[in-house]
């Protein structure tokens, strides 16, 4: 159920009144706002990290400062209030300049360009921003849950962040995702387990800050070996979706067992060897201000013809009388399963076909590499 207010309070107090058993904290603003704190406080058990602890995703600064401490690979970066520390750390790393907004902006705070007005600009639109290094190579998203002390890695995918074809355009939220990843070494996600998420979980812990819930890495696969480029503290998408779609163990169970700190009793997880891909359906204009309030149609038909390898998600959708229209950004998510990726995109972009939403956009390039072997 969703409620008019975020505040932790009548969060807290709607899920008593529910009398929930569980309850997940999806975006990250209620997160670093404490809405688990307040959750936990009344004694129902929660999935998601407390403000504190939200603070690896709501700052990059901070995030930084723990990897520093836990010793785990990440662009070296430097941390900028004034247009002067801005001139000297671009100056100090030259192009392509990477500038990410210290605070939550929805997956739009970072910029990676080679103009270095762009940069510039940017930076100096932020109260407190991070200018790093570029990290070159393929880009990686591991999910993690865990419960502070245990950390239960999901199957790796890998997301489109760029608008347009052959990752042109610019960044967005990301426009689509699959898993697994034919082209990754075998040993990657024990490699991150042992590198990344084992000892970012354990600094929080020794810092009296314990992270319990979902720890997402935002990797790079660089000449250097692997680097972290971010963190998040929730289930992003569409990655998510991706992930999800092939893990046969009801997540419902993995999810309380992270809030009720008893991951290390849980059974392995089981995974399906199908293969998903994700294509987002974004509004006209989607990243700048995107078009809403146009109807959608088709829906009916993915769910008629092409269900259960194929499905739709809404996330910038809402209803007008019986007519259902667009609300936002990224509208739908169209999700497929395959035997390999091949079969997987195929069926994707079936039921995107499907779809109608006047002046959309899409990329038509989701996992066309990888299923191509490169």
């Amino acid at each position: 159920p969703t409620t008019t207010s975020s505040a932790p309070s009548s969060v807290a107090a709607l899920a008593t009144e529910l009398g929930a058993e569980l309850v997940v904290v999806g975006p990250e603003a209620p997160l670093v706002a404490g809405v688990a704190d307040a959750v936990r406080e009344v004694g129902i058990p929660v999935f998601g990290p407390s403000g504190e602890a939200a603070q690896l995703e709501g700052s990059k600064a901070f995030a930084k400062d723990v990897m520093a401490a836990a010793g785990v690979p990440t662009a070296r970066s430097y941390v900028c209030t004034t247009p002067e520390e801005v001139d000297e750390a671009l100056d100090a790393f030259g192009a392509p300049y990477v500038v990410k907004d210290d605070g939550l902006a929805a997956g739009k705070g970072v910029v990676v360009t080679d103009d270095l007005d762009v940069a510039k600009a940017h930076a100096n639109a932020c109260e407190r921003v991070v200018i790093e290094e570029f990290l070159d190579g393929p880009e990686v998203s591991l999910f993690a849950i865990t419960d502070g002390v245990t950390v239960v890695p999901l199957q790796p995918a890998q997301d489109f962040k760029r608008a347009l074809d052959g990752d042109e355009g610019p960044n967005t939220g990301g426009m689509g995702a699959y898993s697994p990843l034919p082209w990754a070494d075998p040993k990657l996600v024990d490699e991150v387990m042992q590198t990344v998420l084992q000892p970012t979980v354990d600094e929080m812990r020794r810092r009296g800050t314990p992270f319990s819930g979902l720890l997402y890495a935002g990797l790079a696969i660089t000449s250097r070996g692997v680097r972290v480029i971010e963190f998040n503290a929730r289930f992003g998408d569409p990655e998510t979706q991706v992930v999800l779609a092939r893990l046969k163990t009801p997540l419902a169970g993995v999810l309380l067992a992270a809030a009720n700190g008893t991951l290390e009793d849980l059974a392995p997880l089981r995974w399906s060897e199908d293969a998903a891909v994700t294509v987002v359906i974004a509004s006209h204009n989607y990243p700048d201000t995107p078009r809403t309030g146009d109807p959608i149609t088709g829906l009916d038909e993915v769910a008629a013809q092409d269900a259960p390898h194929a499905y739709v998600l809404h996330a910038g959708t809402r209803h007008d009388g019986d007519d259902v229209v667009s609300a936002g950004g990224r509208v739908l998510s169209v999700t497929a399963t395959g035997t390999d990726l091949t079969q997987a995109r195929d069926r994707a972009y079936a039921a995107v076909a499907r779809v109608r939403l006047d002046g959309s956009q899409h990329r038509t390039d989701i996992a066309a590499k990888a299923a191509a072997g490169e």
